[in-house]
């Protein structure tokens, strides 16, 4: 029952916390899995909903839908938090929840916010709760729970991912605050402009919260005008969201670090230079990226244009000298001129067929024109006899063995046939004939 101090915290709740949808019905986005006929939708309806995990961005809806569990459900309900919330207070909850079950036949919904928080040791805690059934577990998260949560976790949950909403969905529910009376802004006779709402559903990236909190913001912090109505314009929708929201947990990150690599790769400058700016403006440390830009300059270019290791090691030192944002330039010099570089394997390729037969070969005295002649005493163990000086030879090359005996004849590095590797090439080719 809500007394006359609940009241009027919820007044002072947050526009987003306020506007949170109750029922199915109200429930906006993922249509998915929530709409009609879907299975979720029929889970929470016929109250048949076994242990789950919510997965998505942040704003989208995950802890919403839970509440809505919560007020559908004729089980208990109890919500934790992994952040704040350890084995203690899980035992208790599991305790009551088993006491129910017992005692009543009531089963007991857990909801765990942030579930990916949880260490391995908390999460062990409730595995055995979750194969005798005597909690239903709902956890919420924004990892990719196959690779931030315990697999034993996971394995038991059906797994239902939330996807950002759509700038339809957001500017419906901004529409829908504005005239809202009980919990929204009704009360303020505000208005705004589509290109306001657009711009705020647009900034906020699929991210509801974002949005309530930046059209309350405008409305609350603008005078009305003559007729006492206030009038929220784009430039007063801009000044109360600025910046767009960028969506990347640690899952999102990796798949956009690994487009950022696999478009060097393939030599397309445009969507490196993408990959770049968005993994920058999500901020990624750049040092992150000067790493790979110095990896694959010798994995995907090589030899084949020497010069791209030179520019990527230069774009690295130019970050630690003079910092971001000026060292975009050099950077993004880097990453263009390894894009546009021929590309060759040959260095990566020679060193796994190096390392490989470093595994897989014996290990055998190393010949003895080929050891150690710089100690004093060599000259009498024989070390060094045989060995040809390769400068007395014209062209200062001659044939003698180099190789490993166990090794010998086999061939690492094969060069390709593009930019300098070329000549390299034409090189080993009029060696074998």
């Amino acid at each position: 029952m809500e007394d006359l101090f609940s009241g009027a915290a919820n007044r002072n709740a947050p526009l987003a916390d306020r506007m949170r949808p109750r029922t199915l019905d109200e429930f906006v986005g993922q249509r998915h899995i929530v709409g009609q006929g879907r299975l979720l939708r029929r889970a929470i309806l016929t109250d048949t909903l076994q242990s789950s995990i919510f997965w998505g961005p942040p704003g989208c809806g995950k802890t919403t839908l839970a509440s809505i569990i919560a007020n559908t459900t004729n089980s208990a309900f109890v919500k934790l938090n992994a952040v704040t919330s350890g084995v203690k207070e899980l035992r208790d909850v599991l305790d009551k929840a088993e006491s129910d079950l017992k005692l009543y036949g009531k089963s007991t919904y857990l909801l765990l916010d942030e579930c990916h928080r949880w260490s391995k040791t908390q999460s062990d805690a409730l595995l055995p709760a979750l194969e005798k059934g005597v909690v239903k577990f709902i956890g919420s998260t924004t990892e990719n729970p196959m690779i931030s949560m315990t697999g034993a976790i996971v394995s038991r949950c059906r797994l239902f991912q939330f996807y950002p909403l759509s700038r339809e969905d957001i500017m419906g529910e901004l529409r829908l605050a504005l005239t809202d009376e009980e919990r929204g802004l009704g009360a303020y006779h505000a208005e705004a402009d589509d290109e306001a709402l657009e711009h705020i559903a647009f900034v906020a990236n699929g991210d509801m919260r974002t949005a309530l909190n930046a059209i309350e913001l405008a409305v609350r912090t603008t005078e009305p005008g003559d007729d006492g109505v206030i009038r929220i314009d784009k430039e007063i929708a801009a000044e109360s969201i600025q910046r767009k929201v960028a969506r990347c947990d640690d899952q999102q990150l990796y798949d956009m670090l690994s487009a950022f690599c696999k478009s060097l790769r393939g030599g397309d400058s445009n969507a490196a230079l993408a990959w770049f700016s968005r993994l920058i403006y999500a901020g990624l440390d750049p040092r992150i990226i000067c790493r790979r830009m110095i990896a694959h300059s010798s994995e995907d270019v090589g030899l084949a244009n020497p010069t791209a290791l030179q520019q990527a090691v230069a774009a690295a030192q130019a970050l630690e000298l003079i910092g971001m944002p000026e060292a975009r330039l050099p950077i993004t010099q880097a990453i263009i001129f390894i894009c546009e570089s021929p590309k060759s394997n040959s260095v990566v390729m020679a060193v796994d067929r190096a390392y490989a037969d470093a595994e897989n070969t014996i290990d055998e005295p190393v010949p003895i024109h080929l050891r150690d002649t710089s100690f004093k005493g060599a000259e009498k163990l024989g070390h060094g006899v045989g060995y040809k000086y390769p400068h007395d030879y014209p062209g200062h090359e001659v044939e003698q063995e180099y190789m490993p005996p166990s090794v010998k004849g086999h061939v690492y590095y094969e060069p390709g046939e593009l930019g300098v590797e070329a000549s390299i090439k034409k090189k080993h080719d009029a060696k074998k004939k």
